[in-house]
């Protein structure tokens, strides 16, 4: 087999096989058996099957259509937002709580899930939110980046912990919530 061939082999082992099982059940050997190779070929590519992971997820999962650019920046964020909660609870938000758990005892995969993944995003938000500030949409004392970690970290705590359905309408309450006294009239 060729090295494309088993790169996408591995890739579709991985993501077929975290679709049956959480990332604590996926061991190397599974995924060299579904995508049949051999088990020194994913070791050659990944150092560890948290890396594997990763990779899948970036290459199979977090493909995201471009962020919504029109409306007003809470319009943008609200729209976020909603796709974001719809996204955790499919199999995106499956592998993200399965990446996030592996990275308690594999610092450098939650590092990589920073920034690769949400950094990015984060850092758009706040670029969004400061120049909405300089152009009086919200209040100058308005700080973009705890508004942002407020909302998005409000969301992980409910998809991580299950302990209250993630839904839309609790999207839309976290950001009434966040921009209460914000808002300019």
């Amino acid at each position: 087999m060729e090295s494309a061939e088993s790169h996408a082999a591995i890739m579709d082992a991985v993501y077929t096989l975290l679709r049956e099982k959480s990332a604590r059940d996926l061991t190397m050997e599974g995924v060299a058996k579904r995508a049949g190779v051999g088990k020194p070929t994913l070791y050659k590519w990944w150092p560890s099957k948290a890396a594997l992971i990763m990779a899948m997820f970036h290459e199979r999962i977090d493909k995201r259509a471009n962020p919504p650019s029109g409306g007003s920046t809470e319009q943008i964020l609200r729209a976020n937002v909603k796709r974001l909660i719809r996204e955790l609870r499919g199999l995106f938000g499956k592998v993200m709580a399965d990446l996030i758990a592996e990275g308690q005892s594999e610092p450098d995969i939650l590092k990589q899930l920073f920034e690769q993944h949400m950094r990015p995003r984060r850092d758009a938000a706040i670029e969004r939110f400061r120049n909405a500030i300089e152009a009086g949409e919200f209040a100058s004392d308005m700080k973009p980046e705890l508004l942002i970690d407020s909302v998005i970290g409000a969301v992980y705590y409910r998809m991580l912990l299950k302990f209250e359905p993630l839904t839309e309408e609790y999207g839309d309450q976290l950001i009434d919530q966040a921009l209460r006294g914000f808002r300019k009239p």
